[in-house]
């Protein structure tokens, strides 16, 4: 019976417990959902009056979706090219929200994908909101389709692995690491063949181990203390940053390579993926050059497939001179289609709906409509704003939710007052001020370290910083409020009275939730984001004015002696910045020294990643850290901080300060090598300003520096290249081109450098003096010989090849010399010259003793590469070259104006003016053929002829060939002679290329056709000239020159019928026809046809007369070219 009522007892007492645990949690389930209830609906909210918006950048949207229809990939493609969107408007207008919000609610059930960074102010870190969007797109290639698993039509293999087998299969490793430095976030794409940035050897990682351990249990007290524990790691890159005196400076090259690279990366993601891929770039007014310059050419590239590049930025930060507003300008000259979507404030009407979905109230409601209008008042209407007066107004008790009717209740006069006491700033302010003070410094510190951050960073930040020296940087109150806005009355007040920094990590993360739950940032796992600039403004407000400087130079100093390797590699951009802020107040000549070392570390990243207007203020901010003593102090590191300086300003455009830095450099008493960087520099910036003979000069002084052998600034006699040549040739005898390529390697630096400067010779000394040029080539052949190969010897035999075929008259000596160049491309570290190379066989050497035709596919290849490379100029000479050899092989020229409007599209991109030009002249030679705008062709050939009239460049040679082909073809003899004696010797300016041989057979057809209908003194001058010339072709056949054969016969069929040698004209009129017809060189078959017709018109045969003009018309026809079969067929009638 005991044991009975002992067990009921036990039972009523859990039953009891079990129904106060219920109603315990039966409570807080109330409560919570009482305070959820309780809660402002300020999440996820509609954009009120973005309607328009949201529906045009939806439209624009699925008209991209749209232009890939049914595997018309090549339509879709070109229909693209050339868009984006630029959306404006002040801060807090919502730009960001339209894109996130009015897109991104829309684009999982669209199939867009929408991937977004952001830039920042306060941080000097070139193209960051670039590699931010591209990191946000790799995050949702790796998770979204890796968790979908493999596809039926991929082998099973999902879209990322698909992806990165596409990358190693396409990029070789100088690009795959490039990548890595620009975009850090693909590290998992790109493939694990990572080099260790500190430490590459197992021993080297122990020793890292190690430094992390020392760091955590005994931090450095100075900076120079720590970078001292950096370098203990070998292969410090943070410390040791010492290069080799002859190495290349990165230049132009690099740029076009980065942008080439992250293109073909966008192609092959953008290829793979099935919807359109949005990169949202927000506060471009805060964009570095770096960045404006990627975003112009991913959009003028037409091969990225359904890429959509939006772009944000507050409108009353970019006036007419700023960058941005410069590359919009450019965009929109070159008809690139920018749809620009203007963001205003809320108008009342939009308010009110905007405050009745905050309060979850009706919208009809006078006393929301009150409120609502008392705010937009208050507020003009920025949403932004609207809201945090709002929060305000809940946080204050002001606003309260009113539990027994269910909704939000105030007291209309109280709410009035508050309003009118408060502006924006002091809303902010208040709202921080109301957080935890361990809490409200944390936020200072986060305010320092950008707009998004990692939650370690702070961490690390606050574990080692005093509360002294947070006391001491934190201003007052109304000093935080005066600051943001002279204006403003503070409602705050601050307790600074001392907290213990004995923190454990739990705290940190409780305080990051508080921020997560006021609305002050959004968290993804580590990565911390301000949800708005303004908030981020009015947490750094915070700091003391006097003290914000010092402040973020120690954030900087704990970031630098605090992080791991990685993540300070990183970070190294924010941590330099950070320092920098603080270089005044740094007194100690060591400290000083090392904070150089850092910004030359951070100039050097930055210029890898082809940023070199970020580049060139690291350098500077490291010289003067340096100061006056720095040659004596640190020379090794001023040195190159003086030499990647001037290559940084030179690459800007900043060219006053470029010259400073090379006469500082150039006026110290040190070995001449270690000129070498700003010498290289001069004579390019020398080139480009147009000071020619000037650059030459100082290529040619450097040489006599460095003690080796230079020529004279001025004409070289005939007998002096002469005498160099037979010593060439005697050092040739009895080698082959694989002899040649076999060579060793060059391992002279002083002969490195020489032989750059010969380099930089070869390109431009004949537009001085071209009798030099021979002498140039010489040097450069002799030095390989003797002293071994360098990328620079793919030139120098390139260029013994080029003047073989053309000047000296051996063709098959000068093809051996282009094979000796391509086979020392194959020998590795030679892939910089590869392009120039290309072009400089294939357009100067190889048309002499092979059909035209061979050189199309090679030069394609040229271009690609030279892509590649970043060796733009010569992609572009490559692409050049092979649409002129297209006209002269006599492809259709519909097709080939296709193809010239295509590489015009590429040269713009490219930003190569004088190819364009040089591409425009074929162009307008064709439209004039097909029998289109020929007025506006004239326009055109006129003005490039009165611009190179005086200085007869190669542009007017190229112009006055394709007048030459027009009058021709036409018959317009008369203009064809006037143009033959005003143009001079073409071949004097266009040496051992194919446009001087055509232009020499259009030349000598001309005189023949002026003798014909001359007499006396003046027909034997015509003869003189034409025989002149066709010798030269004659010359030319009989070496093997297979493309010029039908030229031979049409000169000597049109000099038998001068002499009145029937017989042999129609010989040689019949084999110009069969020779053209096997060459397949349409053009020329049209015109012996038609040159034919002419001769037995004027001999009285119909028969053969009507044959040939008919054949002729044929081939014109086929040929494309429709103003020339419209003349012919009006004549006939």
């Amino acid at each position: 019976m005991r044991a009975s009522l002992a067990s009921m007892r036990r039972s009523s007492t859990q039953d009891l417990a079990d129904i106060v645990v219920t109603a315990a949690e039966s409570s807080q389930q109330i409560n919570k959902e009482s305070a959820n209830i309780a809660q402002l609906r300020v999440s996820n909210m509609k954009l009120h009056g973005r309607d328009d918006d949201i529906k045009l950048l939806r439209i624009k949207l699925r008209e991209l979706a749209k232009k890939k229809v049914d595997g018309d990939e090549e339509d879709a493609i070109k229909s693209h090219v050339g868009e984006m969107i630029l959306v404006s408007g002040t801060s807090g207008v919502g730009k960001s929200a339209l894109i996130h919000r009015g897109l991104g609610n829309h684009a999982a059930k669209s199939g867009y994908i929408i991937a977004s960074g952001k830039f920042n102010d306060r941080l000097l870190s070139p193209l960051s909101a670039f590699s931010d969007a591209m990191t946000c797109l790799a995050k949702y290639i790796a998770v979204e389709h890796n968790k979908k698993g493999g596809l039926a039509s991929s082998g099973g293999l999902s879209i990322s692995t698909l992806i990165r087998n596409k990358i190693q299969n396409e990029f070789d490793e100088e690009d795959v690491e490039q990548l890595r430095r620009v975009l850090p976030g693909y590290a998992e794409l790109l493939g694990t063949r990572r080099h260790s940035v500190r430490y590459p050897s197992p021993q080297a990682d122990a020793a890292a181990a190690e430094l992390q351990r020392t760091r955590r249990h005994s931090l450095p007290s100075s900076m120079a203390d720590a970078a001292a524990l950096i370098r203990s790691g070998s292969d410090s890159k943070l410390g040791d940053v010492k290069r080799r005196t002859s190495s290349t400076l990165a230049g132009k090259e690099s740029i076009s390579q980065m942008h080439y690279a992250v293109r073909r990366l966008l192609k092959i993601i953008c290829s793979h993926l099935k919807g359109v891929v949005v990169l949202f770039i927000d506060d471009l007014q805060w964009s570095d050059a770096a960045t404006l310059d990627l975003l112009k050419n991913i959009v003028l590239d037409g091969e990225i497939p359904r890429l959509l590049i939006v772009g944000a930025y507050r409108e009353d930060e970019v006036p007419d001179h700023h960058p941005l507003a410069f590359h919009i300008r450019e965009l929109e000259q070159i008809d690139v289609t920018i749809t620009k979507i203007k963001i205003d404030n809320l108008s009342v009407n939009y308010a009110i709906p905007l405050v009745a979905e905050a309060l979850g109230m009706d919208d009809d409601d006078s006393k929301v409509k009150s409120l609502a209008d008392t705010i937009h008042r208050k507020t003009g209407g920025n949403p932004f704003f609207m809201l945090m007066f709002l929060r305000s107004l809940c946080d204050e008790k002001l606003l309260q939710y009113n539990f027994g009717v269910m909704k939000w209740t105030w007291d209309d006069c109280v709410v009035n007052s508050k309003i009118v006491t408060e502006n924006v700033a002091s809303v902010l302010v208040n709202k921080i001020n109301r957080l935890q003070e361990e809490t409200k410094r944390m936020l200072m510190v986060a305010s320092c370290l950008g707009s998004h951050f990692r939650k370690s960073s702070v961490v690390e930040v606050m574990k080692n910083i005093s509360q002294a020296e947070m006391r001491v940087s934190m201003t007052s109150v109304s000093s935080a409020a005066t600051t943001i806005r002279s204006s403003s009355t503070s409602l705050l007040s601050s307790d600074l009275t001392d907290h213990s920094t004995d923190r454990d990590d739990s705290s940190y993360a409780s305080s990051v939730e508080e921020f997560e739950g006021e609305g002050l940032f959004e968290v993804d796992d580590e990565e911390c984001r301000f949800m708005h600039d303004e908030i981020q403004s009015a947490a750094f407000e915070l700091i003391c004015p006097e003290q914000r400087d010092s402040f973020r130079g120690r954030i900087g100093n704990i970031l630098l002696r605090g992080l791991p390797p990685e993540e300070l590699e990183a970070s190294l951009f924010e941590v330099v910045s950070l320092l920098n802020c603080a270089a005044s107040n740094i007194t100690d000549d060591e400290e000083r020294d090392e904070l150089a070392r850092m910004n030359l570390r951070a100039g050097i990243k930055a210029s890898e990643n082809a940023a070199f207007d970020t580049a060139k203020v690291y350098f500077k901010a490291g010289r003067e850290a340096l100061g006056s003593r720095g040659w004596e102090g640190d020379y090794s590191t001023m040195l190159d901080l003086c030499s990647d300086g001037a290559n940084a300003c030179f690459l800007t455009g900043d060219f006053v300060s470029m010259n400073e830095l090379i006469g500082e450099v150039l006026s110290k008493d040190i070995d001449t090598k270690e000129k070498y960087r700003v010498s290289d520099i001069k004579v390019k910036s020398l080139l480009v300003a147009g000071k020619i003979t000037e650059s030459a000069i100082a290529a040619l002084d450097f040489r006599r520096q460095l003690g080796l052998p230079a020529p004279q600034m001025k004409a070289a006699s005939k007998f002096t290249i002469i005498r160099e040549y037979i010593r060439v040739k005697k050092l040739l005898k009895g080698k082959t081109a694989e002899d040649i390529a076999n060579l060793p390697d060059l391992d002279n630096e002083l002969y490195k450098m020489g032989e750059r400067m010969n380099e930089h010779l070869s390109t431009f000394v004949y537009r001085v003096e071209p009798t030099m040029l021979p002498l140039i080539n010489f040097q450069s052949v002799t030095t390989s010989l003797k002293h071994g190969l360098s990328p620079s010897s793919c030139l120098a035999f390139a260029g013994l090849g080029m003047l073989l075929c053309g000047p000296f008259g051996k063709p098959h000596e000068g093809r051996e010399m282009a094979k000796a160049a391509e086979l020392i491309l194959e020998r590795p570290g030679m892939r910089s010259s590869t392009t120039n190379t290309i072009f400089g066989v294939q357009c100067f050497c190889y048309h002499w003793t092979s059909p035209l035709q061979d050189t199309i596919e090679p030069l394609l290849k040229g271009y690609q590469v030279g892509l590649e490379i970043g060796d733009t100029d010569r992609a572009g000479s490559c692409l050049v070259g092979r649409v002129y050899f297209l006209y002269f092989i006599a492809r259709s020229l519909d097709s080939i104006q296709k193809e010239l409007e295509a590489t015009i599209h590429v040269m713009t991109q490219l930003n190569q003016g004088a190819a364009i030009s040089q591409v425009s002249i074929l162009l307008t030679a064709v439209q004039k053929l097909r029998g289109l705008d020929s007025e506006a062709g004239n326009k055109i050939l006129d003005s490039i002829l009165a611009t190179a009239a005086e200085s007869r460049n190669y542009l007017g040679a190229y112009a006055n060939l394709m007048n030459l082909e027009v009058f021709v073809f036409f018959q317009q003899w008369k203009e064809a002679i006037d143009l033959v004696r005003k143009a001079g010797n073409v071949r004097l300016v266009l040496p051992s290329t194919f446009a001087p041989v055509r232009y020499t057979f259009l030349e000598a057809l001309t005189y023949l056709k002026a003798a014909q209908s001359s007499s006396g003194w003046k027909k034997r001058q015509m003869k003189k000239c034409a025989l002149k010339t066709l010798r030269l072709i004659q010359r030319w056949a009989k070496n093997g020159n297979v493309n010029v054969v039908q030229y031979l016969y049409i000169l000597e069929a049109e000099l038998a019928v001068l002499q009145g040698k029937n017989k042999e004209a129609e010989e040689s009129f019949n084999a110009a026809i069969a020779a053209s017809r096997r060459s397949g060189f349409l053009q020329d078959r049209a015109l012996a046809h038609e040159l034919a017709s002419a001769y037995f018109k004027a001999q009285g045969d119909d028969y053969w007369t009507d044959y040939h003009i008919e054949c002729a018309r044929t081939c014109y026809q086929e040929w494309g070219c429709s103003e020339k079969v419209e003349r012919l067929n009006s004549t006939s009638k």
